[in-house]
Order: C-alpha cells, then structure tokens, then sequence
C-alpha cells in the first residue's frame, strides 16, 4: 500500500513536468530559427553603360527582372534570406543603381535583409557566396565577335581579380554575359582561389528553351519532358540533344525521340528554333529574353545548390575534364547531375554520328574564342 502511495504522489509530481516539458517542445516547433543571408552579387544590375555607347541595356533589362526573383526566394528558397550586391561598371550608373536599390527597399522583401549598391567592384564582391555575372560587352551592330571579345577579356579579367581576392572561399560563380564560356574562362583563369567546379555559365535557357518546343510538339506540360541535354557554346553553335531524353504520360515515362518520330524535324527546325530563339524573342518584343533569361539563372543555381531531381539531369556550361572526347578545360555545356551543392556530369551516353559532329563543331568554335582571348591576354 505505501509503495502504491508513493507511486501516486510520484506521479502527482511527474505529471506537470511532463506536461510543460511538450508544451515547450509544442512552442519551440512554431519558433522560426532564420539562418545567416546569402550574399548574391549580380553585375550588370542597372544596364546603364548603355546610354554612354558603351554597352547594350540587355544587362540591366535581365537585372531588374533576376533581382525581385532573388529577393522573392526564387533561386534559394523560401526560407534563404539575402543580402543583395549590385555593381554596375561606370560611376555614372550610380543613380541608377541607387534607385534599383530604393525599389527593392520599398518591396518590402521578407527575406531581404540587405542590399549595396557600387560602381566599386572591390566592396561588390567583398564576401559574396554566390556571383551572377550579367554585365559583359554585348556584340553591337556591325561589330565583329572578335572585337566583343576583346573588350570582355579586360572587364571579366579585372572582375576575376576582385572575385578572387574578396568573394568567399566557396563561391559559386554563374556567368551569363556573351561569350559567356570564354567570359567564365577567363574568370577561372584569374581567380584561381575559387575552385574551378564553382564557375558555371548559363545554358540553361537553351536548356529550357528545348524543353518547351518538345513539349509543344508532344502536347504535354513543359515539366513532363526532362534529359534533353545542350552541349557546347552558348552561341548559335550549340547542340539541342533529345536522344536520352523522356517524357512523363500516364502510362509511364517514354523516349521523346520514339513519339516525335521526326528525325528530320528533330535535326532541322528544331535545333534552329533553339538555337535562335533569342534573337526570335528580341525580332518581336524589340528586347532581350530578360525574363526567361533570369528565370533560367534561378533555375541553374536553384539546382546546383539544392540538387537535382532522381533521375534528372541539367545542362550547365562548366569545365571540362575531357568527358565525350571533349578539351580538358574548356568551359563546355554538359548534361551534369547535382548534389550536396556540387555538379557532376553524366557519363556513359551513348552518342551517334549526328551528335558527335555537332558536338565536335561546338566544341571547334569554344577552342578557337579561347585562342582568341589569350592573346588579348598576351597583350594586356
């Protein structure tokens, strides 16, 4: 009897504790730990070295429609805050920059807890975890490629120092602004502290753009069709392959070659489509793709940074470590699987005569931009 008393006022005792200990508990599950903002660097923010012959408003256009996208969460979640940093090339696009800067304030963007803004691209970069690079001098009218790519390999040479010198150690580096594989060449020639698996360029918009015009063939959503694969140069050169990818039906996934069952579409007019569907975009709006564009930059970091779906793959510009036959080093669109916040290209596709010739084409024009941009090196 005693020990059953004893039990009892045991129990009497147990009880409230127990029962405060689930109430914390209970409140605790409510409480919203915020974690540390990302910091985004996003050059080419304001597109005004337009208005001083100097560049093409494309910069700025894609600018003002990435940066609500990252301020929303779009590139890095819902529950990712950020500190924006935007830089722009000249002191003239301090105004400019400045008034982004105010917008972005008066948007009242929960998860944005800061924004800079700078012509100095030194404070830019100080500490950024991740580096979108819009800014780059785009080919004018009558200008030939070469002359384009000469005056990248100063800009995107001094932006490489600063990345280098004042990014965070692990850095990832997305390059959009054309030539974007010998722009993000260079970059990884000039900051050799950042590694060179965390500099990208953006083929992501081809990537998407080729899913679109399989899905309209087929008749299905966009997000029903994956493993389309775009290989090479972000340029007319590039390669839209279907040859691995599949598309989702209510019976199971099928191969989008077998459905198509056009190969002379699939080797013509779809891969024209693609490949100039920019300047399709820019001939009716009398303007860039800014917001796909900014839509496919989400996309390219959204993935590398949180993974990619099982069973997907995505096309990304990176460095070559000779898969497919292709140049060690150079910075070559690849179908790549991500995870833990590192990419990996896929191995072991098979690639028949049509393809292999198109990559091989591709793959010529990125050796000859590199060639080109080292001896503008040469004579810095």
């Amino acid at each position: 009897m005693e020990y059953l008393e004893l039990l009892l006022k045991g129990l009497v005792v147990l009880f409230p504790i127990a029962f405060c200990c689930m109430l914390i508990t209970y409140k605790w599950s409510f409480r919203k730990i915020e974690k540390e903002p990302t910091k985004v660097l996003v050059t080419g923010a304001a597109g005004m070295l337009a208005q001083y012959d100097i560049l093409l408003a494309f910069p700025g256009q894609i600018g003002y429609a990435i940066l609500p996208m990252i301020a929303r969460g779009v590139m890095l979640g819902p529950d990712q805050p950020v500190t924006l940093h935007l830089f722009d090339n000249i002191k003239q696009a301090d105004e400019a920059l400045n008034g982004i800067k105010m917008e972005l304030i008066d948007a009242a963007f929960p998860l944005l807890k800061g924004v800079i803004a700078t012509t100095d691209i030194v404070e830019a970069c100080k500490d950024v975890n991740i580096a979108v690079m819009l800014g780059g001098f785009p080919r004018k009218e009558g200008m030939e490629r070469t002359d384009m790519m000469s005056k990248n390999v100063s800009m995107y040479m001094a932006q490489a120092l600063a990345l280098g010198k004042h990014a965070a150690a692990d850095c990832k580096v997305l390059v959009f602004a054309k030539p974007s594989n010998t722009n993000a060449l260079i970059l990884k020639e000039f900051a050799p502290s950042i590694s060179e698996k965390n500099i990208t360029c953006l083929t992501r918009l081809d990537h998407n753009r080729a899913l679109s015009q399989i899905a309209k063939r087929l008749k299905v959503h966009a997000s029903d069709v994956k493993n389309i694969i775009i290989w090479g140069n972000h340029s007319s050169t590039h390669y839209p392959d279907v040859n691995h990818a599949t598309f989702t039906t209510k019976d199971g996934e099928r191969l989008v070659r077998e459905h198509v069952a056009d190969d002379h579409w699939l080797k013509t007019e779809f891969i024209k489509t693609v490949q100039h569907r920019g300047l399709a975009i820019i001939k009716a709006r009398k303007a860039s793709s800014a917001l796909s564009a900014a839509s496919a930059a989400c996309d390219h970091i959204r993935d590398w940074v949180f993974g990619t779906p099982k069973g997907t793959w995505v096309s990304m510009g990176v460095c070559s470590d000779g898969s497919y036959g292709i140049e060690p080093g150079l910075i070559y669109s690849f179908p790549v699987r991500c995870e833990n916040g590192k990419w990996s290209i896929v191995q072991g596709l098979k690639i028949d005569e049509f393809s292999r010739a198109k990559m091989d084409a591709t793959a010529k024009e990125l050796i000859e931009e590199a060639s080109f941009a080292k001896s503008c090196l040469n004579e810095q």
